[in-house]
């Protein structure tokens, strides 16, 4: 036995990410008393800037944008009551295909090993025993969500340690409902053309192959006010366009693939830490 804490370490790519995907569950853990480390890879600038202004108009300017974003993301922090918040810093890379992707000091153009090392060291220092962040495709083809797959995979090596380890997923059904939801909040809302539709099918995964349903629900009210806290990308964050009581009804599970255990707990799983208290 130990003195030291259970620890959960999520891996993400921008601030407001740590709500989107995994808000339930750092303020559920937190709750438990389970010290929720978030790191965060990039700055965030190539979110919209003040008054919505996007990437590559006039007057966008992405180190503005990523000071408001760190300090968004602290009070989101707060809000999800996370122990300790990492920043590693890189540039935003943008969406896969924008000249950003390959910006010096961008989080895509850095090697792996370069990020992977650094994560390596705050891997040694609170030495997780759950591991979560994004598949090999970053969910959905976001370079950025994709380099921090790649970097948390080569720093678990680097460090030799075994966490149990899970990516962030969706169920099919769940995009689905998703999808109606987006529908019902945008009557104009056309529908996508056949190769967009058949790309959106392909997101998440069959509800039988995700092995972990975390019951958040207690913690939907936290998540929202973490996505809010987020008040510069507003205008992107679909889910604030519910209402608080809406997103409360809906967004009541998250769900995961895991990975790598570092246990026999069986699946499907209704609990992170299953095997492991």
């Amino acid at each position: 036995m130990t003195d030291r804490p259970l620890t959960l370490m999520a891996v993400h790519a921008h601030p407001d990410d740590e709500a989107t995907g995994t808000g339930g569950v750092l303020a559920r853990y937190a709750a438990e008393g389970i010290r929720t480390v978030l790191v965060t890879c990039t700055d965030g600038g190539c979110g919209d800037g003040t008054g919505g202004v996007k990437p590559g108009d006039p007057g966008h300017d992405p180190a503005a944008v990523a000071s408001m974003r760190r300090q968004e993301l602290k009070a989101s922090c707060d809000v999800l009551k996370i122990s300790d918040l990492e920043m590693l810093d890189y540039a935003d890379s943008g969406m896969m295909g924008w000249p950003s992707n390959d910006a010096p000091g961008s989080f895509w153009r850095t090697p792996v090993e370069e990020g992977a090392a650094r994560l390596a060291e705050l891997m040694r220092q609170y030495r997780p025993d759950v591991v979560v962040t994004y598949d090999e495709n970053g969910f959905y083809g976001h370079p950025d969500h994709i380099q921090a797959n790649r970097i948390t995979t080569a720093a678990l090596e680097m460090t030799g340690l075994t966490p149990k380890v899970y990516w962030t997923t969706m169920p099919r059904s769940g995009m689905q409902r998703f999808g109606e939801i987006m529908r019902e909040f945008h009557e104009d809302m056309p529908e996508p053309d056949p190769a967009e539709a058949a790309a959106l099918a392909e997101i998440g995964l069959p509800d039988d192959e995700i092995t972990t349903w975390v019951d958040t629900a207690a913690f939907s009210g936290q998540k929202y006010d973490a996505l809010a806290a987020h008040a510069s990308q507003g205008e992107n964050i679909f889910f604030l366009k519910m209402g608080k009581e809406r997103f409360g009804e809906l967004m009541g599970i998250e769900t995961f693939v895991r990975v790598k255990g570092a246990t026999e707990a069986a699946v499907p799983e209704t609990d992170l830490f299953a095997g492991l208290r």
